[in-house]
């Protein structure tokens, strides 16, 4: 019997094992597999390609393609790692993670989920290669571990956002602190996002964005809890190479233990 659970074994590598010569995908030219779902880590979100085999949707997974498509013609002669090509992944991938999910700007911006983008490798970029991926995973690439992804997470955000799956720090203080879900026991949550800037500005400056953040975050918060006689909140705002790539919103904390 140990023989025979042993070929089964065997046999069941064998059946599941990738074809002879099979080309990775990072190295096609072809436009990646739409809805794939991947096991992913925060390593592997920080890296310009990724080649990692798909899973079923079924089984465990951190990551799921939501978009996918060519670059536009007038980035065909960019450059691999140029500013145009990472500006129109940063809308494209931006623009469909919160219409995958269900969100609006500020609910993407305090969900837990986060988005990555690859491209081909620079060898198959040379040989014509134009291509972008977009994954939803499980968290980005400050966190220890990716979350396990639900079968989908289309429309997860709807029709409202699940605490499972939002943002909530654990502390006396939100910078540096992990995001945790605010399902779990918490002193922070992150309320609301406002706006810094317009898609057409200039980058002001980290301390006009900081000052901003804070002001425009006293009053937001205030609201969010109804005007209180007082309270405390926090804010985290982000810097010239966010802002590079389009984002324009600083993120809103309350203090509610929970």
């Amino acid at each position: 019997m140990a023989g025979a659970r042993l070929l089964a074994t065997a046999l069941g590598a064998l059946l599941v094992a990738p074809a002879c010569g099979e080309q990775p995908e990072a190295e096609s030219v072809e436009v990646p597999t739409l809805g794939a779902c991947r096991v992913l880590e925060p390593a592997d979100v920080k890296e310009p390609t990724n080649s990692h085999e798909s899973v079923p949707c079924t089984e465990p997974h951190t990551a799921e393609t939501y978009a996918v498509g060519e670059l536009p013609d007038d980035l065909a002669d960019a450059a691999y790692d140029s500013k145009e090509v990472g500006a129109f992944a940063y809308r494209t991938c931006a623009d469909a993670f919160m219409k995958f999910l269900g969100a609006d700007e500020s609910v993407a911006m305090r969900t837990l989920l986060s988005w990555a983008w690859f491209r081909p490798t620079e060898e198959a970029w040379e040989d014509g290669a134009r291509w972008y991926r977009c994954d939803v995973v499980g968290g980005d690439e400050s966190s220890e571990e990716l979350r396990e992804l639900p079968e989908t997470a289309k429309g997860l955000m709807l029709p409202q956002p699940p605490d499972e799956w939002m943002q909530c720090v654990k502390g006396e203080s939100v910078p540096g602190a992990p995001r945790i879900p605010c399902t779990e026991p918490h002193d922070w949550r992150a309320v609301t996002t406002i706006k810094v800037g317009q898609p057409g500005d200039p980058y002001p400056g980290d301390r006009l964005v900081e000052v901003t953040t804070r002001d425009y975050c006293g009053d937001s918060v205030s609201a969010w809890l109804g005007y209180p006689p007082s309270y405390k909140y926090a804010f985290t705002w982000f810097h010239e190479a966010e802002w590079e790539a389009g984002n324009r919103r600083s993120i809103c904390w309350a203090w509610t233990k929970g």
